[in-house]
């Protein structure tokens, strides 16, 4: 198939408000997809090709993305091909090298094609709500139960796979997708409550335990061969060897581990969140020790654990982890909660996570089972635009358009954004400098005094609560809201919900 095929229907998916007609654009290509190009189309429609990140940066592609061929004639498997050769070329003069191999593609692309191409490249592809529309596709187009699809999806990992299961192999081989240590899965996610007596009242007996200033990590372990990656499961076992040594000491042989690492100094308090990335995402070995602290276990020596309550979970998680695991009290007492979220706060990090004692673990999902508390608001919000500077920052993008995910669909489509105010507080002269640098990158498109941006980059908010207001679509607008920082750990599809904020409306 052509690859102008999958940029028509990515047109034709972002042309639309209509999630039916999305659906059927999507379901539609699926359909004419050879077996051995579905988990190409997928991995590229969402900005995920096989071979990830291929070390490609904006400044080759922009160089690159010049005269345009007239008529469409790169297949999708060309494109695959092109990316394995980029990603596998290394050594002397590879730089010269990939540079005519990236030139050579996008001379051959048509201009609707080099664009799409930049995307993918950049990893700047809009996924979030595409993903879920994929998702409803590939139940479309195989004729599959949604069910089925979406829990082979969240265990795999692996929406490209899932999609050639369905779409070339039997029912039952869909329902077979299990765990397999090795492969990573979607973490679950947490809910937000304003404290942590309120998120017990909500759960009833739960686990209470301290929610880290760290970066989430979910570990594989099969004998000696230990892997690590990121919320977004990207492999990072070569950057902590620290995290591979204590898992390499649990007396198992297979597990599949939920946590957190994060740098401590010397008294064992944890270090400011930035040193803790800083060495989260070098190459190298650092002075800096990353601690693994782990919160939960999906599979040992066997037995998968997924399906199972927390309170069983947690007892295999003490046999096998012991002081690795996270502190935290099983209590039905709204006071005890709080004290706990007390002593948390104390020692130096975030808050707490309540979590149901009875729940099963929820892949790739937000739930009411799980609900993170911080001492005051903070959430995780997505830049829309940004607007240019006046005074000391005039030349320098400074005011942030703040939008909230709506999950539901409650004020537009499914994975959209809902923009729920402004603030230019809190950004230091290092963050301003960044953002002027970055955002140019990924607009869309500007007015006189603003960039519009694409909906990629989650930004840690804090807030003194929301209000009602008919200046933006979702009802409500943020109190006096700041920047903490850039979280370039986390997906757009991460960020809270416009219904998370407009919950607090009642508290």
């Amino acid at each position: 198939m052509l690859l102008e095929a999958l940029v028509t229907t990515t047109d034709a998916v972002t042309a639309t408000r209509s999630r039916l007609t999305k659906v059927d654009a999507a379901a539609d290509l699926l359909r004419r997809l050879e077996p051995d190009e579905i988990a190409i189309a997928v991995g590229l429609l969402l900005g995920r090709p096989r071979q990830g990140r291929v070390g490609v940066g904006w400044r080759s592609v922009a160089a690159m993305a010049g005269e345009a061929a007239t008529e469409p004639s790169i297949t999708i498997t060309d494109v695959d091909a092109e990316l394995e050769r980029l990603s596998t070329t290394a050594g002397a003069g590879s730089a010269a090298e990939r540079t005519a191999q990236l030139a050579d593609l996008m001379s051959r692309a048509t201009a609707s094609e080099q664009d799409f191409l930049s995307r993918v490249l950049l990893g700047e592809m809009r996924t979030g709500a595409l993903e879920g529309v994929l998702t409803d596709a590939v139940a479309r187009a195989s004729e599959r139960p949604i069910a089925s699809v979406r829990r082979a999806a969240m265990l795999s990992g692996d929406l490209g796979e899932t999609a050639r299961l369905a779409l070339t192999g039997s029912a039952e081989q869909l329902d077979a997708v299990g765990l397999v240590v090795g492969r990573p899965v979607l973490p679950m996610l947490a809910a937000t409550a304003s404290s942590a007596s309120a998120a017990v009242e909500a759960t009833g007996t739960a686990s209470v335990e301290y929610k880290l200033d760290g970066a989430r990590i979910q570990v594989h372990r099969s004998g000696d061969d230990v892997r690590v990656v990121t919320r977004n499961l990207a492999d990072i076992t070569r950057r902590l060897p620290d995290v591979v040594d204590v898992v390499r000491a649990m007396p198992v042989h297979d597990v599949i581990l939920d946590g957190e690492t994060l740098a401590l100094d010397e008294e064992g308090a944890p270090r400011p969140f930035q040193e803790t990335m800083s060495r989260f995402g070098a190459d190298a070995a650092r002075e800096t020790v990353l601690h693994p602290w782990f919160f939960d276990v999906l599979h040992v020596d066997g037995r998968d654990l997924l399906d199972e309550p927390l309170s069983t979970r947690m007892a295999e998680l003490e046999r096998i982890a012991g002081s690795s695991r996270i502190p935290g009290e099983v209590t039905d007492d709204p006071a005890v909660a709080e004290r706990i979220a007390a002593e948390a706060l104390a020692a130096g990090q975030e808050g707490v996570v309540v979590k149901a004692i009875d729940a099963p673990y929820a892949a790739g999902r937000r739930g009411s089972s799980w609900i993170k508390v911080k001492p005051v608001h903070t959430y995780d919000l997505v830049v829309l635009a940004c607007e240019w500077g006046s005074g000391r920052r005039t030349g320098l993008l400074s005011n942030l358009h703040l939008g909230a995910l709506d999950a539901a669909g409650e004020f537009g489509e499914p994975g959209e954004f809902v923009m729920v105010g402004k603030t230019f507080k809190g950004l230091t002269d290092e963050l301003l400098r960044w953002q002027t640098a970055r955002f140019p990158e990924i607009e869309v498109r500007r007015t006189a005094g603003t960039v519009y941006v694409e909906p990629i980059t989650v930004v840690e908010i804090a807030i003194d609560g929301v209000q009602r207001s008919t200046r933006y679509p979702g009802g409500i607008a943020l109190r006096f809201a700041r920047v903490k920082r850039y979280r370039e750990d986390k997906r757009a599809e991460d960020a809270d919900t416009i219904q998370t904020l407009r919950a607090l409306l009642k508290s």
